[in-house]
């Protein structure tokens, strides 16, 4: 995996496809553009008929200062039962926007939450 650090934000934990099951994954056709690694690419997560839209993301054809992460899928903590790093239950960043995960070991404040958008 790899661990991608953003100014004000907890780790986003990007995991090579290859150690994710890819058939519980459809993509969508929800994009969205990042100023530093590009155009990010959606995953809809099916698992039992139990669908969580929009749950995961990729940069396919990243910028070139991001290319470790390229086809790596990383997840929404607040959008799938749980995320672990290592033995440690992470908590999801707040907000819609961000996919940081923080663990004990990650000190805020974060952006994401009530009154951080302009910080």
């Amino acid at each position: 995996a790899q661990r991608v650090l953003e100014t004000s934000h907890p780790p986003t934990y990007y995991i090579p496809p290859d150690d994710v099951q890819m058939a519980y994954l459809s993509q969508t056709p929800q994009r969205s553009f990042c100023e530093w690694k590009g155009q990010a690419t959606y995953y809809t997560l099916t698992v039992n008929g139990v669908q969580s839209f929009n749950a995961g993301w990729s940069y396919d054809n990243p910028t070139p200062g991001f290319l470790a992460i390229a086809g790596y899928i990383t997840f929404y903590a607040s959008k799938v039962d749980a995320c672990f790093v290592g033995d440690e239950q992470v908590q999801a960043q707040s907000g819609d926007f961000y996919g940081g995960w923080i663990t004990s070991e990650i000190v805020g404040p974060f952006k994401g939450g009530a009154g951080t958008f302009g910080w």
